[in-house]
This record gives C-alpha cells, sequence and structure tokens, in this order.
C-alpha cells in the first residue's frame, strides 16, 4: 500500500464538501472511493500512479464523474439501475456492488475519461453575479459589451434571461431556467432594471458545444445525481444555449482577453466576468490575467468604461488562504468603485448579501 495518504484523504475531505453542499449520494460514494483505495481494491490500482495534486486536481470529482457518465450514456446499465434517478431510495452498497467491478473491468477507460479537469458550468452563480450586472445597468445606463472568462459552456451569458427567486425577492426572466438559493441580507438594488446588451463573447481553453450530445453528456456527468434541480436547470439552460446560439471561443484566456480588451468599443460599457475560474491557471497566470484588467482600468474613460465582475475564492483576495468561502467582487474605471457585494459557497446554496 502507498505510504502517502493524500488520495484517500482527498477523497473524505470531497466527502465532506458534498454532503455540506447537499449530495448525501456523492459524499457516501467518495467515502466508498477512499475504502475501496485503502483495500487495494480498483480504486488504488486507478489512483496509485497519479501524479499530480489530487485535491488541486479534483480527482475525486473526475471519478465520480466517469462513473456518472457511464450511467447518463447507458454503458453501465447495472450501475444506472442502482443511481439515484432510478433509485430514489439507493443504497450506496448496492451501488458499489456495480461501480466496483464496472471500474475494474473499465479501468483504461476511467484513466482517460479522468485525465480532463471537471466542468459544470454551474448556472446558480449568476445569482451571485447579478447584483453586479444590475449596479452596472443602473450606474452606467450604457449597451453592455459582456466578456466571460473559463465560460466552459456558456450558459453564464444568458444571465439576464434567467428568473431569479432569493426567498425575500424575485426577478422575473424571459427563459423557463429560474435560478433560486438562500439569500441573506439586502437583496440585490435595482431589479427592475433592464440592461441593454450590445454583445456576449466568452473564451475557454476547452469549451463545451451543449449542441453536441456527446460532448453536453460529459459536462451533465459532473453534476451530482442526487442533485435533481440542479440537473433540470442545467438541461434547460443548455436548451437555451442552443436557441441563443451561445458561442464559446476556444482560446487561451491571456491572449484572448488582451485582444478583446484591445478592441472594446466606445459608447459601450465593457464587462469582464468570470466565476470560479481563477482557481485553475498556473499563479503567474493569474497574475498576468489581473493585472492586464488593471492597465486596461487605467485607459478607461467616461464614453469606454470598464468593469471587472467576479465569483472567486476569498483567498485571491488576500483572505483567508484555507476558506471555501467565495466573493462576488466588482471593480470599475474610471470611476474607481471596488466594492465586496456578496459571499457564498461552490455552488451559491446560500448567499450573504453585504450590498443591497
Amino acid at each position: 500500500m502507498l505510504e502517502d495518504t493524500r488520495v484517500p484523504d482527498h477523497f473524505v475531505e470531497q466527502a465532506g464538501w458534498c454532503a455540506d453542499l447537499g449530495s448525501p449520494f456523492t459524499a457516501a460514494l467518495l467515502r466508498k472511493f477512499a475504502e475501496d483505495f485503502d483495500a487495494g481494491g480498483p480504486m488504488y490500482d486507478l489512483c496509485k500512479d497519479w501524479d499530480g495534486n489530487p485535491r488541486k486536481d479534483a480527482l475525486a470529482l473526475r471519478i465520480a464523474g466517469a462513473l456518472h457518465h457511464a450511467v447518463l450514456t447507458g454503458d453501465a446499465p447495472e450501475l444506472a439501475a442502482a443511481y439515484p434517478a432510478a433509485k430514489y431510495d439507493w443504497s450506496m452498497d448496492d451501488v458499489w456492488a456495480s461501480a466496483g467491478p464496472w471500474l475494474t473491468t473499465h479501468i483504461e477507460h476511467v484513466r482517460s475519461f479522468i485525465q480532463n479537469p471537471p466542468q459544470t458550468n454551474e448556472t446558480r452563480r449568476c445569482i451571485a453575479l447579478l447584483p453586479g450586472f444590475l449596479h452596472l445597468a443602473d450606474t452606467y445606463r450604457m449597451p453592455m459589451n459582456l466578456l466571460e472568462l473559463g465560460a466552459s459552456a456558456g450558459l453564464n451569458q444568458n444571465w439576464d434571461r434567467y428568473a431569479y427567486d432569493g426567498g425575500t425577492w424575485q426577478r422575473v426572466g424571459t427563459s423557463d431556467v429560474s435560478i433560486s438559493t438562500h439569500w441573506r441580507g439586502p437583496e440585490p438594488a435595482h431589479l427592475d432594471t433592464a440592461p441593454i446588451i450590445a454583445s456576449r463573447a466568452a473564451c475557454d481553453l476547452n469549451p463545451i458545444n451543449v449542441a453536441d450530445q456527446a460532448a453536453y453528456l460529459r459536462l451533465k456527468s459532473y453534476t451530482w445525481p442526487d442533485q435533481t434541480e440542479r440537473l433540470s436547470r442545467l438541461d434547460a439552460a443548455a436548451s437555451l444555449a442552443q436557441r441563443k446560439g451561445v458561442r464559446v471561443d476556444q482560446a487561451d484566456a491571456v491572449d484572448w482577453l488582451a485582444r478583446k480588451l484591445s478592441e472594446r468599443p466606445q459608447g459601450e460599457l465593457t464587462i469582464v466576468y468570470h466565476s470560479v475560474f481563477l482557481v485553475y491557471p498556473p499563479r503567474e497566470v493569474i497574475a498576468q490575467i489581473m493585472q492586464m484588467i488593471e492597465q486596461a482600468g487605467a485607459g478607461a474613460s467616461a464614453n469606454a468604461p470598464l468593469a471587472w465582475l467576479c465569483f472567486e475564492p476569498e483567498s485571491l483576495f488576500g483572505g483567508n488562504r484555507t476558506s471555501p468561502r467565495m466573493q462576488t467582487r466588482l471593480k470599475t474605471w474610471p470611476d474607481g468603485e471596488n466594492l465586496l457585494l456578496n459571499e457564498s459557497d461552490g455552488h451559491v446554496t446560500e448567499v450573504d448579501s453585504l450590498l443591497g
């Protein structure tokens, strides 16, 4: 057995996060991963030579995604019969009775599948970003030129078309995609403001075309199987993206953003936005992106203002480096606003609003 316990420890840690985020199924599955690794089962064979940092690489979620993908595609019918979609009173012993042998038989396929990081394109993050967009729409009253980084399938480009429900407040949308959360604190200001979107653009190193069924099922596989609301919302958001012709450029964020910032139009408010994106690039790339935005901001004018809206880890802004909390921040040029709008978890199951 490996003396290094990073892999099973990661499985157990991620299981705790899944439980906290409302997925008892995924939490139980990842605990099985840890048990099987320690017992020298297929999980040990799959992960014993993992070169990277399992926590940073989200190794547990890669493997969970591989299993869910097999369920969604019909490649593992016995496993599918034990999963939450087919059996609401699922038993993890029954699940593992199918999952373990399937992993053993398909280990090379799974080894290939987990070479790519998970992508979820979590549309719920739009409710954390919404106060920033509304504030900008009310403040500038200009057409918006939207630039999204790390956009995955581009589902969050349609943020203005979604309906929102914070419990104590609502905003009507123009689509059947509805996003809700437990909202604490001041409700967003300017809920009746109608943003004018002049253009939408986005980039990702590995964009997903939701019109491609195989690509879409891979995206869907990373959404936890017992979270039916998230799965239904993903389906609705993907359908809307197809109808609206959402497009994501396959490009390096640094090169793409440099070009877009140099071409930003006069008479429009350019908004660079992203959500849980800056956890993935190397540190030097993160610094380069942030510096690029700051430099572009220094050259902004009243006729071509620039805004930077993001939902990223607290640690990115100099906060607690071990905190799992995410923060929504907004910075604008040339007026110099720098606002902390709200705090939440990675799935935005609840929001602590700090500014109405």
